[in-house]
């Protein structure tokens, strides 16, 4: 961790009185001063709202002066760009200007920011799906008017295609990925069943979905699953997208268990 202080002398605001908060001259609520009377923390929130800043603590004097300023940022800006932003949003929201001497900023690289950290774990939660789409080819089949639907998922980085064959039309061909899709996702499991309870294609809030129904069959229980997919590419990607939402979360359970 790197510390950079630049502490100093001069002053801030001439009169020991409480942070002057912008919104209050707008009317609107500001910190009760009976709770927070010099207004410190309603700064130390300010500057925490600041790019790259993960910590800031405001310290004052008995008569509200402020005799320092530490901020805790990471590295993405350097210690100078740091502190002019705390200048800036001090003086433009809360009407204080601060002499940059009394302000000091420590570099860390061993935490990251609360954005970084979304991140990282929005891509954990989806490295967690048990199954992944890979692809889905409709092509003619050997039967006059009829067509063969190969699906292709993935699991813990390793690729399975399943295929269904049914009459040449629109609903059909939709119904035919589904249970392809069924098939695959049924390999997953050695005590579980599945089966698909049907298919429709719907509008709803200016959009075109596909919703599937899939029972999940364990002992002497069975579940209907149901999920959904927006039609973006085709109706049939859809319709495999639709089985991964309905069943991902019911097959990560039981595999987790077994």
């Amino acid at each position: 961790m790197r510390v950079d202080r630049y502490s100093i002398g001069s002053d801030m605001t001439a009169s020991p009185q409480p942070f002057h908060d912008a919104n209050a001259r707008a009317g609107q609520a500001s910190t009760d001063a009976g709770t927070d009377p010099w207004g410190v923390r309603r700064a130390e929130n300010l500057l925490t709202s600041l790019e790259g800043v993960l910590s800031a603590r405001v310290v004052t004097t008995p008569l509200g002066e402020v005799s320092e300023i530490h901020i805790l940022a990471t590295s993405a800006q350097t210690p100078k760009q740091v502190v002019r932003n705390v200048e800036s949003a001090l003086l433009a929201h809360l009407g204080l200007k601060v002499d940059h001497r009394k302000i000091s900023v420590a570099h860390t690289t061993e935490v990251q920011p609360l954005q970084a950290l979304e991140q990282v774990a929005v891509r954990t939660q989806a490295n967690q799906r048990t199954v992944l789409f890979e692809d889905v080819v409709v092509t003619s089949s050997s039967r006059p008017r009829w067509i063969t639907a190969t699906v292709t998922l993935s699991c813990g980085g390793k690729s399975e295609q399943a295929s269904d064959e049914a009459p040449d039309t629109p609903k059909n061909r939709v119904e035919a990925c589904a249970r392809a899709a069924v098939v695959l996702i049924e390999r997953l499991l050695e005590q579980h069943g599945l089966a698909l309870e049907g298919t429709q294609v719907v509008d709803g809030f200016g959009r075109t979905l596909v919703m599937v129904g899939v029972q999940a069959v364990g002992g002497r229980q069975s579940t209907l699953l149901v999920g959904t997919a927006e039609v973006r590419q085709s109706a049939e990607h859809a319709a495999v997208y639709a089985v991964l939402d309905a069943t991902n979360r019911w097959v990560s359970a039981r595999r987790a268990v077994a």
